[in-house]
């Protein structure tokens, strides 16, 4: 199948919906950079793919060119559907934006969504796109993605939520790193700590010969 949607390209024809319908679910993730790059992106109305199992880059690529094809249609109500889909390759700016727009995402949504924009995301945020959905965030609070994203938030603003989560960074608390150092020898650290012992008793002989003289 790959040595066949390859051909196909190098041929020099379109990843249209045609050949997108052919690819379908079962194949979508064998297709690399190039050849994602050659889907156009209008084709995507009319396909129905799933990359919820590709890797992160396909579904980079895809959201990308998905967001191309609705994008006439980014105030409508059907927007949120559409572009379901590829979600899971969203960058942090567009999931904030979706914040504002009621769309109630499901929790199995959310967590599959990409990490860094979901670490960039603040309670705040992740309420306005979770709605409805928001309580069902406390079952997730002890697995990630829902954990670490927790970790790095201010206890006070998950309090604000009042579904019970924990684990958020605490007012006032600040996380020092302690650097470690190469084990020395004992021997000129105790040398040393006799001679700082003795300095005072040194000085203090050398000004009573000074003054005696």
């Amino acid at each position: 199948a790959s040595a066949a949607i390859k051909r196909y390209v190098e041929l020099g024809n379109a990843l249209n919906a045609t050949a997108l319908d052919a690819i379908g679910r079962r194949y979508v993730c064998l297709l690399n950079s190039t050849e994602l790059q050659a889907i156009h992106a209008p084709s995507l109305r009319l396909a129905s793919l799933d990359p919820s199992a590709c890797s992160q880059e396909t579904k980079n690529l895809l959201y990308q060119k998905a967001k191309e094809a609705f994008s006439d249609q980014h105030h409508l109500p059907a927007f949120y559907e559409l572009i379901l889909p590829y979600l899971g390759g969203a960058p942090a700016a567009d999931l904030k934006a979706l914040s504002n727009d009621d769309v109630n995402m499901n929790i199995s949504t959310f967590v599959t969504l990409r990490k860094d924009s979901l670490m960039n995301l603040t309670p705040r945020e992740v309420q306005g796109l979770l709605g409805v959905n928001l309580p069902e965030l406390a079952q997730w609070q002890g697995r990630s993605p829902v954990r670490d994203w927790i970790q790095v938030q201010k206890q006070s603003e998950l309090d604000q939520l009042h579904i019970g989560l924990t684990g958020g960074t605490q007012e006032g608390y600040i996380n020092i790193i302690t650097p470690k150092f190469p084990e020395t020898s004992s021997a000129p650290l105790k040398a040393m700590a006799t001679a700082f012992h003795l300095l005072p008793a040194l000085l203090l002989s050398v000004l009573t010969v000074s003054i005696l003289s």
